[in-house]
């Protein structure tokens, strides 16, 4: 994600490296360059255009102290408007109500009854909330099926009439049971087109009019770039929708979507989608992803994304494990789910600051887990609580029913030993070096 502008970028601020100071004449060639990155990225002209102006209007403006090269304030001042550029603050979300109604809208193919099971997901674990999916997309034939097989993996009812071809009356059907059955959220799916549409755009506008959402939320494939900001606009002239969510941020986009979409629509970003994982999806952060784009990580949101998966009685557990030196191998890959769960692992790894530049060339497979796990399930249940006891025989028997070769099993009963010893030590520190363990938010 972004990588290509974010290359582009740190070469642009190349051009300052070794300035004494800001001149009207080498920042317009950085700025030139800087502009030319984004034009790249599908960022909308007139957009690119006025960042760069703004930029430089503000880099002029400054004395660079001794102690701050040119370079680095001129990061600093793309990495803020950049902020900005994106809507500044994260946008708030509101799922007040009783119920609460978030209407979905998008383009066929965008990704929206997807993400609708995602959001549903989401807030049910995250929030607390009782969701109901109200399946409205009375034109695709398999659209209910889909809705009802995402509502099976999440546990959370889906409210359909298949026979019914009024998708106002689903709606407001749907909002009765939930009200019914003590459900205290309903996210309604709607049918996209492939182009937009009047008769869309019309059916779209009196769902909204008749269950009154609390939210009402665009779906744009990111992949399509500068073609999602001008639909979202043409969906925002009809429908006034409340905020866009940009999925398939983890494939080969340039990026254009998510830096022009706030500027030309004047609505802000909410949700981001990472993955095909019902797991995958964020809350859009504008500095979180200036940073991303700068090659600065996204630590925030890595954190999130851990405090998401770990339950506090369990990390109460694994602490006193650790401390007791008695971390075995069950654990470890009980560790091993949880960081798939989190997501997309090279998307992970970019949020950590430094990283994601350091592994840009590199092909993190999804699946680089599946001979350790081989591996440990096996193992006996008692070698998996005891590997102390794994000498040559079960070495080679586990590699044999592994798939694997001894080689392989011994370094990871290696890798296994130190990984312990390490984590036993700072379980047990004091001071800075005390480990904290994530906590799942209430």
């Amino acid at each position: 994600m972004f990588d290509n502008l974010s290359e582009k970028l740190e070469r642009s601020f190349k051009i300052l490296k070794g300035e004494g100071k800001i001149t009207e004449i080498n920042v317009a060639e950085t700025l030139k360059e800087v502009r030319r990155a984004l034009i790249d990225a599908d960022v909308n002209y007139k957009v690119a255009k006025q960042f760069t102006d703004t930029v430089k209007a503000k880099a002029l403006g400054q004395d660079v102290i001794n102690a701050v090269k040119p370079s680095q304030l001129m990061v600093k001042i793309v990495h803020d408007e950049l902020t900005q550029l994106m809507g500044g603050d994260q946008a708030p979300f509101n799922i007040e109500g009783k119920p609460a109604i978030i209407l979905m809208s998008g383009l066929q193919g965008s990704g929206k009854t997807t993400f609708t099971g995602k959001l549903a997901r989401k807030l049910k674990k995250e929030k607390g909330k009782n969701p109901l999916l109200a399946a409205c997309d009375v034109y695709r034939p398999a659209a209910i099926e889909q809705l009802k097989v995402l509502g099976e993996q999440i546990e959370v009812p889906v409210y359909s009439e298949p026979e019914s071809k009024d998708p106002v009356q689903i709606a407001l059907n749907a909002i009765a049971e939930a009200k019914r059955t003590g459900r205290d959220l309903v996210i309604i799916d709607t049918a996209g087109r492939l182009a937009v549409d009047e008769q869309m755009m019309q059916e779209i506008e009196a769902i909204k009019r008749a269950v009154n959402p609390t939210e009402t939320l665009f779906v744009v494939d990111s992949m399509t770039g500068q073609d999602a900001v001008n639909t979202a606009k043409e969906f925002n002239d009809r429908l006034d929708f409340d905020g866009v969510v940009l999925t398939k941020l983890d494939g080969d986009t340039r990026g254009g979507a998510a830096l022009s979409i706030r500027s030309v629509v004047d609505k802000p970003i909410k949700w981001v989608g990472t993955g095909e994982k019902m797991e995958a999806i964020d809350p859009f952060r504008p500095a979180g992803m200036a940073d991303r784009i700068l090659g600065m990580g996204d630590i925030v949101s890595f954190v999130d994304r851990m405090q998401q998966q770990y339950d506090e009685e369990e990390a109460k557990k694994l602490e006193k494990k650790l401390r007791q030196n008695t971390f075995d191998f069950n654990d470890f890959l009980a560790q091993i789910g949880q960081i798939k769960k989190m997501g997309n692992l090279k998307d992970l790894a970019s949020m950590i600051p430094g990283v994601g530049k350091a592994i840009k060339d590199i092909d993190i497979d999804d699946n680089a887990f599946k001979s350790i796990e081989a591996i440990i399930k096996s193992m006996t249940p008692y070698e998996r609580e005891h590997p102390e006891v794994m000498n040559g025989s079960r070495r080679k028997r586990i590699a044999a029913g592994s798939g694997t070769d001894i080689q392989e099993v011994n370094r990871l009963l290696k890798q296994f030993e130190q990984t312990r010893k390490m984590m036993h030590m700072v379980s047990n520190a004091k001071g800075p070096f005390k480990i904290g363990f994530g906590r799942k938010k209430k």
